[in-house]
């Protein structure tokens, strides 16, 4: 084959091998706590069981209904795959591709090979190491209808390290992530509206660099930045500012924030709904919210676990939850759970950056 045969596929290399990453992420994953078969099968049971049992008090809490008017209690959300730490990783690679698809190039080269190789086992380590403390996610960026992950070890480990009932706490984390699923439903264009805003933010860095020779080290900066908004987690020093400092433009870093903005307002949502449901349906859920709370504030106290949780972000991760939450019910006491919903009506009704830190003016700007 002649060179100028090859060039097309040349050009069409991206930044992150996103096969690569997946399958580092994979080997590098810790398999988590020890438990017999039998315990593990119970497990992965009572996760499917929870994940049923929490779509109709979400249904009720937040009042929310799909799009298309499909009966949720009679059809579900989505499906539920309950995964194990290496699975988690992988899978959020692929959710990671889909999210980026054809933004991570370079606009006149190819992306140069061992840019891509260094590249792509960052991202998978990362992902090894956020695998050991993700609870569950649901992915919008995944196959068709999105999908509720659930990593079995890490509820397993939680429960264990927390003292609370099983049962309850696999309600209780199945209650946030249906919550997601209902956003999804009664808003499909969020997943769209997200994807297009890190594409759109890549494809703008990959054309505005000059300097082709630190073009893969600043595309990859805002790439980590980006999806890192989405994801919920900061660069390495555990600020996503000095990590996108002399990369991103005003405009640019605007663009980042309302992402940001849209990531605070879906996980504040669901911390709300999930705490809502009172004892008639989580019987210690008092309980399990003062134990998990506890654990996100105290965050380690070691040397180690304090550079890993700023490493992966984790404290702006819960800072997210914390303004999320409080925009949430904000607005609830203002215009109620109804007017909470008008959110979920288009793009123009998100609140921005400025709007998650002063819900009044969300509500003066949409309900008048």
């Amino acid at each position: 084959m002649s060179q100028q045969d090859q060039q097309p596929a040349a050009q069409a290399r991206e930044l992150v091998d996103w096969e690569d990453a997946a399958q580092i992420a994979g080997r590098l994953a810790s398999p988590g706590p020890v438990a017999s078969r039998d315990e593990l099968e119970a497990l992965v049971a009572s996760l499917r069981g929870a994940a049923a049992r929490a779509v109709d008090p979400v249904l009720e809490i937040t009042r929310m209904t799909a799009a298309d008017g499909r009966d949720l209690s009679a059809t579900g959300l989505s499906g539920v795959l309950v995964l194990d730490r290496p699975g988690w990783a992988r899978a959020s690679a692929r959710s990671m591709q889909s999210m980026t698809a054809g933004a991570l190039r370079l606009p006149t080269r190819a992306v140069p090979l061992a840019a891509e190789l260094v590249a792509s086992a960052e991202v998978g380590a990362t992902l090894a190491l956020l695998s050991t403390k993700i609870l569950g996610q649901f992915d919008p960026f995944g196959p068709a209808d999105g999908n509720l992950l659930l990593v079995a070890p890490n509820v397993l480990q939680t429960e264990r390290d927390l003292r609370v009932r099983p049962e309850d706490f696999r309600l209780w984390v199945c209650l946030h992530e249906q919550t997601h699923a209902l956003q999804t439903a009664a808003a499909p264009w969020i997943a769209d509206h997200l994807r297009a805003k890190t594409q759109t933010l890549l494809a703008d860095l990959s054309t505005s660099t000059s300097d082709l020779r630190q073009a893969p080290a600043r595309l990859f900066g805002a790439a980590r930045a980006v999806v890192s908004a989405v994801r919920g987690t900061t660069g390495p020093d555990g600020q996503t500012l000095s990590l996108v400092d002399g990369v991103l433009t005003p405009t640019q870093r605007q663009a980042l924030d309302e992402v940001g903005a849209v990531m605070a307002l879906l996980e504040g949502h669901a911390d709300v709904a999930m705490d809502a449901v009172g004892s008639s349906v989580v019987p210690t859920v008092r309980s399990i919210r003062r134990k998990f709370s506890a654990r996100r504030s105290a965050g380690g106290t070691s040397t180690p676990d304090r550079v890993l949780r700023r490493l992966l972000g984790m404290d702006a991760k819960m800072a997210q939850y914390r303004d999320g939450a409080a925009f949430v019910q904000g607005v609830t006491r203002v215009v109620g759970t109804d007017g909470v919903n008008a959110v979920w009506s288009g793009p123009d009704a998100l609140p921005s950056p400025r709007e998650i830190a002063d819900p009044v003016a969300w509500v003066r700007r949409v309900h008048g």
